[in-house]
């Protein structure tokens, strides 16, 4: 919601840069998606390992 009011503030002030950005907005978007992705992947992997190093530590613990 407040993207959308910021959008509006700015088609006010300057039309022509409002428009630019809601045609920009959707291509930079697919443009960062697999930075997510990868991003994604790579906290998972992270997780695990993390998971994998206190193993020792919980089995431990639970006896």
């Amino acid at each position: 919601m407040l993207k959308f009011l910021l959008w509006c503030i700015l088609l006010v002030a300057c039309w022509p840069l409002a428009l630019l950005a809601l045609i920009l907005y959707p291509l930079v978007w697919l443009i960062l998606l697999p930075f997510r992705i990868v991003g994604i992947a790579v906290g998972s992997v992270l997780a695990m390992v993390w998971a994998l190093v206190i193993l020792p530590a919980r089995i431990l613990r639970g006896i």
